[in-house]
């Protein structure tokens, strides 16, 4: 029997990931990527009687692998908060998908545990940008402010790392994170066995700063564009920036763009895009449905597009829909 753990390559997946191992150790084969890397399950060659553990990866774009896993005779432990379209069944599924927009996956895999590996889902929510949930869990340990300052550090650099086009992209492949945070029950003693977050806080706090040298485009009174030039550090850093950015003005819709680094067969010399979505908590849309409509997708909050070819089109999108700033005291 060999068994596969398959998860996202962001704070949440490495997170979600890093709690189950603590509780439940096990030698495991893994299968993960950058955070748009989404169809994961694809890539196990499971057999009957093999274990698969599915962390952080949206369902619509899985689901005829997991399918064919599952009537492989491979048994599946499927655990997600994006918007799953229709849901799998099979006696060998067992599904926990949650669309609430104040959880993660690091939140319910929490749950699952009964708090077991707590610090990680503590890290987990500050990396997926869910700060009222990390501050929840915070408060459930009794952390104090500098504690919960290099956790919040450390999920932002988790999660920073995961985002780029390939894994040409990224400071360090999530595979590797994930073998150097095997054993830590502790984010601290993490933090200072080794030179990752140190590295990835340095390249994070630089990259940052060429993005919020870019000036936005004004949409509306509600909604910025964000046009990063064609760069590596452009592809790295959208979607922290797209946090940045919700967090700082989490009244308006933000969407961060990078030029990818070659255009998909047959888009020509034509620029094409991926696109990194936030929008306030009381939006008439959610982000999901944004993006769905230029073939992405996500959660209520945060959503992204792989490939985008029309800017002006999503301009005119985020104009139309988001005319005015949004109240957190308004309703939807």
């Amino acid at each position: 029997m060999t068994r596969y753990d398959v998860f996202n390559g962001d704070a949440d997946g490495l997170c979600a990931r890093q709690q189950l191992r603590l509780a439940e150790p096990a030698d495991t084969v893994l299968v993960t990527g950058t955070k748009r890397d989404n169809r994961l399950l694809a890539r196990v060659p499971a057999q009957a009687g093999d274990e698969i553990v599915v962390l952080d990866i949206a369902l619509p774009g899985n689901r005829d692998a997991l399918l064919a896993l599952l009537d492989a005779g491979a048994s599946v432990r499927y655990v997600d908060h994006h918007e799953p379209g229709e849901r799998a069944q099979h006696p060998k599924l067992q599904l926990l998908i949650d669309t609430d927009p104040q959880t993660c996956t690091s939140v319910l895999m929490d749950r699952l545990l009964d708090g077991a590996a707590r610090p990680w889902a503590v890290v987990g929510a500050y990396g997926d940008n869910m700060l009222a949930a990390a501050e929840r869990l915070a408060d459930a340990l009794g952390l104090d402010p500098g504690r919960r300052a290099r956790w919040r550090e450390l999920g932002e650099c988790l999660n920073y790392n995961a985002y780029g086009v390939t894994e040409q992209d990224l400071i360090y492949p999530p595979a590797q994170l994930a073998r150097a945070l095997a054993g830590h029950a502790d984010p601290d003693a993490f933090i200072a066995a080794g030179p990752h977050v140190e590295r990835l806080s340095q390249i994070r706090r630089q990259d940052l700063a060429l993005a919020q040298a870019v000036a936005p485009r004004h949409c509306s009174e509600g909604a910025r564009l964000h046009l990063l030039p064609d760069a590596d550090w452009a592809r790295r850093v959208f979607g922290s920036y797209a946090n940045l950015c919700a967090n700082t003005e989490p009244e308006r819709a933000h969407a961060v763009l990078a030029p990818l680094r070659q255009a998909p067969d047959g888009a020509g010399s034509t620029p094409v895009y991926t696109v990194s979505l936030r929008v306030p908590a009381n939006a008439p849309r959610t982000a999901h449905e944004v993006c769905s409509a230029f073939g992405g997708g996500g959660r209520a909050r945060a959503a992204g597009i792989d490939i985008l070819h029309d800017v002006e089109a999503l301009a005119a999108a985020l104009a139309s829909t988001f005319p005015e700033r949004i109240s957190s005291k308004q309703t939807p």
